[in-house]
């Protein structure tokens, strides 16, 4: 006993998956993109989290606060997007104040991610206030969807055409 079996729509399959492998990457990298936005954004709202107090030398193994030029320091810093990191399958990149550049404190030009660190990591002389991984997790589900949204976006404009 003999089957028949027949479908049609194969060679728009073979199109459609065809196109996806050619645009996958720039897909992938603007949705990466997107995705690195949203979490410079949760960055720059955390450092409006940082706590401040006057700037008083620190003696005798106290720690202090950071002082409000510190604080206007990361604050004016934009946060910055790495360029991306193609690598055969992979797209990377990073998010943080790595390429700052420096700023004037108390009369010294500092590199502003001396500055961030020292807040964020805390000091021998400075308490620490880790914003940076605060926002890390508080950004990281709006990244995944806002990569995620992306994607299917683009995924969807491919396929209209």
């Amino acid at each position: 006993m003999g089957f028949e079996l027949k479908i049609d729509g194969m060679a728009e399959i073979s199109e459609q998956l065809s196109k996806l492998e050619t645009e996958a990457p720039a897909i992938a990298a603007k949705a990466l993109y997107e995705g690195a936005g949203v979490m410079a954004d949760s960055m720059q709202k955390g450092v409006a989290t940082i706590r401040t107090a006057p700037f008083q030398y620190a003696r005798d193994g106290q720690t202090r606060m950071p002082s409000p030029e510190e604080k206007a320091i990361v604050e004016q810093a934009a946060v910055g997007i790495a360029k991306f990191d193609k690598n055969g399958t992979e797209v990377n990149t990073s998010v943080g104040f790595r390429n700052a550049g420096y700023a004037m404190l108390a009369g010294k030009r500092v590199p502003i991610p001396k500055v961030v660190n020292a807040i964020n990591s805390g000091t021998s002389f400075m308490k620490k206030q880790p914003f940076v991984r605060k926002a890390v997790n508080s950004g990281k589900a709006k990244a995944v969807q806002a990569i995620t949204n992306t994607i299917l976006a683009e995924v969807d404009a491919m396929n209209k055409k």
